[in-house]
């Protein structure tokens, strides 16, 4: 297998190793010391399969049947009543804030460690409706390569999603060798308590911080504290990291993935329901940003085709 073997020798998979040898090569104008080599992407609709909504919503959904199994008012109430109907017009309408905000009210009142493993049972059980098979395995074969062999090549690599940090988390190491710490997304406010003589942080119903758009470079440099080198995302919510990442000094990568692939996986962009893209796409050239086709440069997307 060499290097990309889930690419098609094309014009994106050039990129990605031009400016890999570049920034590696010591003697060149280009390099970049291993300590700078910092690598980020989005998740949804990157890493893994969004279509025909995010994971996180999905969760949503089974943890909102649960409650309103112990208080069926709740099925008459929005956006309760729109979770479990997946209204996605008025789920729409609620924003992916409103939606994150009512996830985290969802799980307040229990540790990180509690959620941890209300996650993780959810991943074994859930299933994808179109793939058929757990949400974790739906990943993108040619993403996981690449984040291998940037980790290869010295870089560090980071999750910067709007997703739920928790739930990302749950999978994140196991699915993408990417550790806990090393994730950065949309989180609920935590509170320090004793429970027994033990210390935990219990989840509050209070949205802390919503990884979106501007907010992610923000995020980047409060987690991280230095600029991406690299960073790949799939919408306009991306779009202000990858113009953060693109507009330093020396080499710099932006990748933008354009799902225009329906039979191996979906074709959507300016309107699909949670995450459009529109200004990312149309002044991709203007911007500096590499566009990835699924349909013409991976070879595979999932594992299993």
């Amino acid at each position: 297998m060499g290097e990309l073997s889930s690419w098609n020798d094309s014009a994106a998979k050039r990129a990605i190793l031009d400016f890999v040898a570049a920034v590696t090569d010591e003697g060149g104008s280009g390099y970049v010391p291993p300590s700078e080599r910092i690598a980020t992407f989005d998740n949804d609709g990157t890493l893994w399969c969004e279509h025909p909504m995010q994971p996180q919503l999905f969760f949503l959904v089974d943890r909102v049947k649960q409650l309103a199994a112990k208080d069926p008012s709740l099925k008459d109430r929005q956006p309760y009543k729109a979770v479990l109907e997946r209204d996605l017009k008025t789920l729409r309408e609620e924003g992916k804030q409103g939606l994150m905000e009512l996830a985290f009210a969802t799980h307040a009142g229990m540790s990180e460690e509690a959620f941890d493993k209300i996650a993780k049972a959810w991943f074994a059980a859930s299933r994808h409706p179109k793939h058929g098979k757990p949400f974790n395995q739906c990943l993108y074969r040619p993403q996981v390569e690449l984040l291998q062999f940037l980790r290869a090549n010295g870089f560090k690599t980071f999750i910067v999603s709007g997703g739920g940090i928790d739930l990302i988390r749950a999978f994140a190491e196991e699915a993408y060798g990417i550790p806990r710490e090393q994730v950065i997304g949309s989180s609920g406010r935590l509170r320090y308590e004793l429970h027994d003589g033990k210390a935990v942080l219990m989840k509050a119903a209070e949205l802390n911080s919503f990884d979106d758009r501007e907010i992610k470079p923000a995020n980047i440099g409060l987690h991280i504290g230095r600029r991406p080198i690299l960073a790949f995302g799939n919408s306009d919510g991306d779009l202000a990291m990858m113009r953060y990442t693109r507009t330093g000094s020396g080499a710099r990568l932006a990748l933008l993935l354009h799902h225009d692939d329906e039979e191996r996986e979906a074709a959507y962009d300016r309107d699909f329901h949670l995450s459009p893209l529109a200004e990312a796409l149309d002044k991709a050239d203007e911007y500096g940003i590499t566009v990835v086709s699924m349909k013409h440069d991976w070879k595979v997307v999932f594992d299993d085709h």
